[in-house]
């Protein structure tokens, strides 16, 4: 964490509550935390995965990443190692189980993953059901190649990848959609990128509908994004697990926004 953060986290820490669903008014969001969020049961896809993580961890490949910026062409190049990328970039087993457990507890029709990375987050999402189709975007052509081997090991058939800037590619997937089910928003982690992508995703937008964003205190731009959709009106319930941050449009929930402890 850099100082930011930190001090974002102990905001975080000293006005999150809601553990395990005690206090919570709100019988939608109760169900949510208790049932889904603070769920126990383990399942055979949560070991793949480890198993997964453990092999890249020992990988000594190392990858041209390329760095993309909202609205601009290649910001940089860098070399990174795929184990570094698996412990410092890929979503953590907390988050990715919760991933899993949600849409297990929702059932999306379909699935949009802005930043694919090595695959490790969209394994979680995809290995729920093979039969849904998960549509999966990473601009950088190195990164991809390697997802697209791990998820092929893991057996994530139903996973559709797109090699592009989001800026260029997104548009025509949100066109191509009937709605947005659920959408995983974990790249340019920018404060009007980050806008931008929610409120084309927006227009498919239905009742039942999950946004999710990582890295929502990221940076200062970054925690004004994340307060800029919880306030916008078609978003009823916003949840902030600090690492994650969570948004639904039902209309039968009064507008509320929790910190959840998590």
């Amino acid at each position: 964490m850099n100082w930011f953060q930190v001090k974002s986290f102990i905001k975080y820490q000293l006005k999150a509550k809601y553990a395990k669903g005690y206090g919570l008014h709100s019988p939608f969001v109760f169900t949510l935390v208790r049932d889904v969020m603070y769920s126990k049961y383990s399942y055979y896809a949560f070991s793949q995965i480890v198993q997964l993580r453990k092999q890249l961890a020992g990988s000594k490949e190392v990858l041209d990443i390329v760095d993309y910026g909202a609205g601009s062409r290649k910001l940089g190049l860098s070399q990174r190692r795929v184990s570094s990328l698996v412990r410092q970039s890929s979503i953590r087993p907390k988050y990715g189980e919760l991933l899993y457990r949600l849409i297990d507890y929702f059932k999306p029709g379909s699935i949009l993953e802005l930043g694919t990375s090595i695959g490790v987050s969209t394994a979680y999402l995809a290995l729920n059901d093979t039969q849904r189709q998960v549509i999966t975007i990473e601009g950088c052509e190195a990164a991809a190649k390697v997802a697209r081997k791990n998820l092929d090991q893991l057996g994530c058939v139903n996973v559709q990848q797109i090699t592009g800037q989001f800026v260029d590619v997104l548009p025509k997937i949100v066109a191509e959609q009937e709605r947005m089910d659920l959408v995983f928003f974990d790249g340019h982690h920018q404060k009007q990128a980050t806008l931008n992508y929610f409120n084309m995703c927006l227009s498919k937008v239905s009742n039942s509908s999950i946004f999710i964003f990582d890295d929502i205190h990221w940076s200062k731009g970054m925690e004004e994004a994340w307060e800029i959709i919880c306030a916008h009106p078609k978003v009823s319930v916003s949840m902030d697990l600090f690492q994650l941050g969570i948004v639904f449009f039902r209309k039968e929930c009064q507008k509320q926004h929790f910190i959840v402890r998590y």
